[in-house]
């Protein structure tokens, strides 16, 4: 093989070699951060940080159902950090942590990183979601165990198409009404036909 197909086989292979290195950092500590809009808020204080931050609320404006706090956090650091709590600029409402196991501290690990909101993953829920305007931007406040406080803005969205699977459990239906008197009277109803049978085992 000649020299310049030599060093043309070489520039391919590097070529091959760094998209496949590229590939694989792509994927991340969690591939599901790929998954996530990349426009969304990020920011990093020390060995902290935090890329597509969102804050999800119902579809329906005038919903009083929940709003969640969605992110991805990592730790370069050495060792591990306790998310201790988010707050949210002008909202009263606490926001309430959960570990993606249920019970427990909130607890980014160190060179490791935390999925905060969807499915099996950590959860970070306001209550009453109805003060966050929808295409608002609000400052959220992560404050941690070692770093302390970790401030950006975040959009407010509501939990459809794209934010579906990562907003809030949406308000269940109200049940559907029933005729006035229609089931008093089938239970009334059943009520007598079951005494009347008890009677006559009876005799």
């Amino acid at each position: 093989m000649s020299s310049s197909l030599r060093r043309g086989a070489l520039a391919a292979s590097v070529t091959a070699l760094s998209i496949a290195s590229l590939a694989a950092c792509g994927a991340g500590n969690n591939a599901q951060t790929l998954e996530i809009k990349p426009d969304n808020a990020a920011t990093s204080v020390g060995d902290i940080k935090i890329q597509n931050a969102v804050v999800i609320v119902q579809p329906d404006a005038e919903s009083t159902g929940p709003a969640v706090v969605s992110a991805t956090v990592f730790n370069d650091g050495d060792t591990a950090e306790t998310l201790e709590s988010i707050t949210l600029d002008g909202i009263s409402e606490p926001v309430e942590l959960t570990p993606a196991g249920g019970k427990g501290e909130l607890t980014i690990p160190a060179d490791g990183s935390v999925v905060i909101g969807g499915k099996d993953n950590a959860g970070a829920v306001v209550s009453n979601g109805q003060a966050l305007e929808d295409g608002a931007a609000h400052k959220v406040t992560f404050t941690f165990s070692e770093t302390g406080d970790v401030s950006l803005e975040a959009f407010v969205v509501p939990a459809e198409g794209y934010f579906e699977e990562w907003g809030p459990t949406k308000v269940p239906a109200a049940p559907a009404a029933t005729p006035s008197g229609e089931t008093g009277a089938a239970t009334a109803g059943a009520t007598a036909g079951e005494t009347a049978e008890h009677d006559a085992a009876g005799h």
